[in-house]
């Protein structure tokens, strides 16, 4: 599915067959120990670098209103961040599952972006647009 923007995706989990709750790990941009000359200019376009994630947080679709809604809540926190990568979990028998039952797939969402498995998140910068990585 071609995403447009954040809302675009919080539309799609409420109309899918069972209630969603999505997970929300939201990373940090920076730069390797001793970056190299092209390293720093890469990271200067936006390219390149590393993620770390600073934040982990799980919501059912219908608890959130917008992405604007969600930004505001992750800065009140005082994390700074780039980068929400956003994965769904499916509910059963007409349930959402529980923040429990999200607490090891977010583990999960965590390790893989530490080691670099980022394709399979949906990715949106600050302002809820989508990111590309290549």
């Amino acid at each position: 599915m071609m995403l447009n923007d954040f809302d675009g995706l919080l539309q799609s989990a409420r109309q899918q067959s069972q209630p969603q709750r999505l997970l929300f790990v939201f990373a940090r941009a920076g730069l390797p120990e001793s970056p190299t000359e092209d390293q720093h200019a890469r990271h200067l376009r936006g390219e390149g670098g590393t993620l770390t994630p600073v934040l982990c947080v799980d919501k059912a679709a219908d608890e959130l209103s917008s992405f604007a809604a969600l930004a505001d809540e992750s800065t009140k926190a005082g994390l700074p961040w780039d980068i929400a990568f956003v994965a769904a979990l499916e509910g059963r028998a007409g349930f959402a599952p529980s923040s429990d039952e999200a607490a090891q797939p977010l583990q999960l969402m965590v390790n893989a972006i530490n080691d670099g498995q980022i394709s399979r998140f949906a990715a949106f910068d600050r302002h809820g647009d989508p990111i590309q990585f290549y």
